[in-house]
């Protein structure tokens, strides 16, 4: 058997396996861990449509905000049960062309990527020509723009009321599916020759469009792509919710999966990943510094509320100051490297430890 059939075996087994996990989760563990667990799984998927634009391609997108709450609506607007939707929308009717229309789950959630893929490619046709802090800005700029739009369009997303009533989501297997999709899609096509347009044109866009690359074309396709999966994944979110609000989309939530691919790696899909349980789990834990704390009937001044962030911080520092370019850097965890740890562990610490030097 050769590499690569060894390493789709692998990466199979290693599906179901983690499938099972997950239904173990879902069978076995309290709401709590269960909630935590969907929260890492849809903050992967977030995590690994910014990495496409900003750790693959190069350019410095601060978008995903906005096409999170396209997702999250779509959602909301096509789940809510039909004889439920007047009571959601009590101040304002909802529009009469939407009002009878009903979405499983799964086709409002493609319906979520596809809308969200297309706005981003109307969006990317002027914003893409700018670089580095122009474009972060002018994407920034834009999901701000889309979280004003749904605020106003009242008869379509109930305005500032947000929708309720929508189907709660709290299966981990349904989440994890959707993360293994988009893991595997994601996959292939970075190690496509489209991946290997992205990786030319972050390292060089000169020497890329010498090369014959279209640095348009791709630098669109990155950004569609990763508005399509930011689409899924806010529709997954707003279905775990239960309930969308305009405030739950503000320009700071893009800030939590920047702060994910820049802890994983930026151009890294298994640093994504990472990344995400990292920081979902990381700030849940951490809630322990929030609460008062008594040592033989003694309080300890120092645990008060917004002491999480402080020691959250204190650690993110930590490790950017221990590993500059994040956990993987560029690099990915290949079945080769596991392989080669699982046979000689020792060796594989002292090679880690003399590349870092």
């Amino acid at each position: 058997m050769n590499n690569k059939k060894r390493n789709i075996m692998l990466t199979l087994f290693a599906i179901i396996a983690l499938f099972g996990a997950a239904c173990f989760v879902q069978a076995e563990v309290d709401s709590y861990i269960r909630r935590i667990a969907n929260l890492c799984l849809i903050y992967a998927i977030i995590g690994l449509s910014m990495n496409i634009t900003n750790g693959f391609a190069g350019q410095f997108s601060l978008g995903q905000a906005g096409f999170m709450a396209i997702g999250a609506y779509m959602v909301g607007i096509f789940t809510v049960p039909v004889n439920l939707r007047a009571d959601v929308f009590y101040a304002t009717p909802m529009h009469p062309a939407l009002v009878n229309i009903y979405l499983p789950l799964w086709a409002a959630l493609l319906l979520s990527g596809i809308l969200s893929a297309i706005i981003a490619g109307l969006i990317g046709t002027p914003v893409l020509r700018l670089r580095g802090d122009y474009l972060a800005i002018a994407t920034l700029g834009f999901s701000e723009i889309i979280r004003i739009v749904i605020t106003n369009a009242q008869s379509i997303t109930n305005g500032a009321l947000g929708i309720k009533n929508i189907p709660p989501l709290n299966d981990v297997r349904y989440i994890f599916l959707a993360t293994a999709v988009t893991y595997v899609v994601i996959t292939l096509l970075l190690n496509s020759s489209y991946g290997r347009a992205f990786k030319a044109i972050r390292e060089d866009e000169i020497a890329a469009e010498a090369m014959g690359i279209n640095l348009f074309y791709h630098k669109n396709l990155a950004f569609m792509v990763s508005a399509f999966f930011a689409g899924i994944g806010g529709g997954l979110y707003g279905a775990l919710l239960g309930t969308v609000d305009p405030k739950n989309f503000l320009f700071t939530l893009t800030y939590n999966f920047l702060l994910i691919i820049v802890l994983g790696g930026m151009g890294s899909v298994t640093g994504s990943m990472f990344g995400a349980v990292i920081v979902t789990a990381g700030l849940e834990y951490l809630r322990i510094f929030d609460e008062p704390l008594e040592i033989m009937g003694t309080m300890i001044p120092l645990f008060r509320p917004g002491l999480r962030m402080v020691v959250f911080s204190v650690l993110l520092m930590a490790c950017v100051l221990f590993w500059r370019h994040g956990i993987m850097g560029t690099n990915e965890l290949t079945w080769k490297k596991i392989i080669a740890f699982l046979k000689n562990p020792l060796a594989c610490l002292r090679k880690k430890g003399v590349q870092s030097k």
